[in-house]
């Protein structure tokens, strides 16, 4: 029986089956714990907490989907793939995927409709992803 990530890989698919790598998961598992710790710093603009905190999530949903072996065409399917890569559920992954939309809203047509509950609500679900992924059974390095 085929994996939920396996039928959504191959070719004109969203997902390319790809062997995870240590070096890349330790990279994104680092950079999107830096970037969650510094968006709970309440001087920052409520701008930049959101940056912070949306590009944590995300470094952080790639690196949970790097370790499961694929990576993404497109950058909102690492949101909508939590519950095979890390069990995770919708009060998880639809904060996650609305960020994504308020994201591009913001990136696209300058829009970023965004408050401390929100920020709040994505930095939450972030450490959720962050704690999932210290669980896991480390990576073999290759050579």
């Amino acid at each position: 029986m085929t994996s939920p990530l396996e039928n959504l890989s191959g070719p004109n698919m969203p997902l390319t089956a790809e062997p995870p790598d240590a070096k890349e998961f330790a990279g994104l598992l680092r950079s999107g714990k830096a970037r969650l710790q510094d968006a709970a710093v309440a001087g920052l603009a409520l701008e930049s907490r959101f940056d912070l905190a949306y590009n944590a999530a995300h470094a952080l949903c790639l690196a949970a989907l790097r370790y499961s072996g694929y990576r993404p065409q497109h950058r909102y399917l690492v949101f909508q793939v939590l519950p095979h890569t890390l069990g995770l559920g919708p009060e998880v992954w639809r904060v996650l995927s609305k960020c994504h939309d308020v994201r591009n809203l913001g990136e696209y047509e300058g829009d970023l409709n965004i408050n401390e509950r929100l920020v709040a609500d994505l930095i939450v679900a972030g450490q959720t992803v962050a704690r999932q992924l210290d669980a896991l059974p480390p990576l073999p390095v290759s050579p």
